[in-house]
């Protein structure tokens, strides 16, 4: 395990996305070998937000993607997944993670809805499985229906993808590495699902600026 200047990498991301979903195997690669010296903070994304059309999930865009891209990365990591039957909204799927966040259950909730979309083919636009999904991580339904309901986690999320905007992100999985306590202006910006070794290459060169300065 290594012991040094704590690194954060900041990750816009979405539940619909399955580049998103497979870069976690690249995360749990990190935690493995830096532990608690690089911090992963998940923020939102919302790639289709109202009135954006949703894409068609019979459609051959999708289809094709998947299969040139999706499926053989997907193997490639060990991930299971397959194309969801349903292309939702993902705004409720984002508050419902941050409603977690609130009370300390985010990495159980941020795993169980992606597990819900690509592994379940579950539509994440329904309040009732976003119900089912948070109870199955210990979340009290009633306190989610409220929240959901009347929106009380929406502003945390439009800040997340204003910030992005700012910061001329554009599309998901993006992710800003920097020493934690930097600016995100200061970050390195990686886009898309890279792989573990260029992440790693980017951690390393965040920890060797660190120890230089200090």
């Amino acid at each position: 395990m290594i012991e040094e200047n704590q690194v954060q990498i900041d990750v816009w991301s979405d539940y619909v996305c399955p580049f998103c979903y497979l870069e976690e195997p690249v995360f749990e690669q990190l935690r493995q070998e830096y532990g608690d010296t690089v911090q992963v903070i998940w923020r939102a994304f919302e790639l289709r937000p109202d009135p954006i059309p949703t894409l068609d999930p019979q459609g051959e865009y999708l289809r094709t993607t998947w299969e040139r891209a999706v499926y053989p990365m997907a193997k490639e990591r060990g991930v299971t997944l397959r194309l969801p039957p349903v292309q939702p909204r993902s705004r409720k799927a984002l508050e419902a993670a941050e409603f977690a966040r609130d009370r300390d259950c985010f990495e159980a909730m941020h795993h169980a809805l992606f597990h819900a979309f690509f592994e379940d083919g579950l539509d994440l636009n329904n309040i009732d499985i976003l119900l089912e999904v948070g109870a199955s991580v210990g979340l009290d339904r009633d306190a989610l229906r409220t929240a959901l309901e009347a929106g009380q986690y929406t502003e945390r999320v439009v800040s997340d993808q204003s910030l992005a905007h700012k910061l001329n992100i554009s599309g998901v999985p993006a992710l800003l590495i920097h020493q934690a306590d930097e600016p995100l202006e200061k970050a390195v910006l990686l886009s898309g699902a890279q792989p573990y070794e260029t992440v790693r290459t980017v951690v390393e060169r965040v920890r060797h600026k660190a120890r230089s300065l200090g």
